[in-house]
C-alpha cells in the first residue's frame, strides 16, 4: 500500500510505501517513495516512482505505470516494477533483479 502526499505543479510527488512481503528477517516498515507523473487533463497519466527500502533492506524498487478511470468512475493504477536486491559479488548479479506487476486502487 502507498500513501502519497500532494502532487506538485511540475508533477513530482513523494510519499510512503508499505509492502506486505519481504525477504529479510527485519520487521517491515513504511519506506520513502519519490516520483513524477505527466499532468494529463483526462487524468489517465503515466507515472513512475522509486521506493528505497533503506529502513529494513538493501533493496530498491522502481515502478512505472498509468492511471485509468475505471468503468465505475474510480481510479485504477496499473504498474510494472523492478526490484533490485544487493548481492555480495558480481557473479551473483544475474539473480539480483526481479520483476512484476501491481494494480492499485484508492482507499477510502
Amino acid at each position: 500500500t502507498g500513501r502519497l502526499f500532494e502532487v506538485g505543479r511540475d508533477g513530482t510527488f513523494s510519499g510512503e510505501y508499505h509492502t506486505a512481503v519481504s525477504s529479510t528477517q527485519k520487521p517491515i516498515q513504511p519506506s520513502p517513495l519519490t516520483g513524477s507523473q505527466h499532468l494529463d487533463e483526462d487524468g489517465q497519466c503515466t507515472f513512475g516512482f522509486t521506493v528505497n527500502w533503506k529502513k529494513f533492506s538493501d533493496s530498491t524498487a522502481v515502478f512505472v505505470g498509468q492511471c485509468f478511470n475505471g468503468d465505475d468512475g474510480k481510479e485504477v493504477l496499473h504498474t510494472s516494477w523492478l526490484l533490485r536486491e544487493k548481492v555480495d559479488s558480481e557473479p551473483d548479479d544475474w539473480k539480483a533483479t526481479r520483476t512484476g506487476r501491481n494494480t492499485f486502487t484508492r482507499a477510502g
